[in-house]
């Protein structure tokens, strides 16, 4: 048989602190940030301990993936905004004579903004649209639950926010989140929830709400978080969630917890090679 081809595609992120600029200049597509831009950021990072561990998790799904696939697959990353980019991975597998290839991208919700822009630069590539539903992706998400006291607490399912504009083009991507919500609320026996989005950007335009920051002040209740909208740690989870969602809380009395991620659990790693070859038929 001949081989086959994997993209595993991620959001992409800086390598070292000499590359926070270049970085931020691709997500701005091709605008630089403003030094007050860039400090904040930079800030952002020192938090976590000067980068994300985005590219290191995200190279041991890639490897763990490629165990799970054995023989007979090519896995390869490609970046939406840092190298290896996405016409990198595409380029690899061209070169190595790979014919038939699946990408797959580490978010698990459809957007025509997110994995839509992924798609339209993996060329030849059949990219896998959506797989937030997976069997094994909700069992594992409540399991995750299920290790935190959730006993009268207000647990939160969140996503990363998009502009409000997609809602007009009838974009599934909140209708997604809501069905993981729920079916991982009913797997976990959880009846009292809700979803919250995250990490709006600082554009004047409007974003998806509710931002889970007005949430925690205005329910002044316990929280627990799913972040069910990342599959592994990077800033949005380990600043925005773990410091500054945090730090809300605290200021208005309320305790707060997260499940743990994703990242290169075995379960999870069977759960994307499931996808993987299900389409890869």
């Amino acid at each position: 048989m001949a081989e086959r081809g994997l993209l595993l595609m991620a959001y992409g992120t800086p390598a070292s602190a000499a590359d926070v600029e270049a970085y931020y200049t691709h997500v701005r597509r091709g605008r630089r940030p403003t030094p007050e831009q860039l400090s904040d950021l930079v800030r952002r990072y020192e938090a976590i301990g000067g980068i994300s561990p985005l590219l290191e998790r995200t190279r041991a799904q890639a490897e763990g993936v490629r165990h799970e696939l054995g023989d007979g697959w090519r896995v390869v990353l490609g970046m939406k905004h840092s190298r290896p980019f996405i016409e990198d991975g595409v380029a690899e597998l061209k070169h190595a004579g790979v014919e038939r290839s699946v990408g797959l991208v580490l978010a698990p919700h459809y957007s025509g903004l997110s994995v839509g822009e992924y798609a339209e630069r993996a060329a030849g590539i059949d990219v896998v649209e959506s797989w937030h539903l997976e069997p094994g992706l909700i069992d594992l998400l409540a399991d995750r639950l299920g290790e935190l006291d959730t006993a009268g607490a207000l647990v939160l399912f969140t996503a990363h926010s998009l502009p409000e504009r997609i809602l007009a083009d009838g974009d599934p991507y909140p209708a997604q989140l809501r069905e993981t919500a729920a079916a991982v609320a009913t797997a976990a026996g959880i009846d009292d929830w809700q979803v919250a989005w995250q990490s709006a950007g600082r554009t004047p335009e409007p974003w998806i709400g509710p931002d889970i920051l007005d949430v925690i002040r205005t329910s002044r209740r316990d929280i627990v978080v799913c972040a069910c909208g990342f599959v592994a740690d990077h800033l949005e989870v380990l600043y925005d969630l773990d410091i500054e969602a945090r730090r809300v809380a605290e200021e208005v009395g309320v305790t707060f917890a997260r499940t743990r991620s994703l990242n290169d659990d075995p379960r999870f790693l069977r759960v994307l090679a499931d996808v993987v070859r299900r389409r890869g038929r």
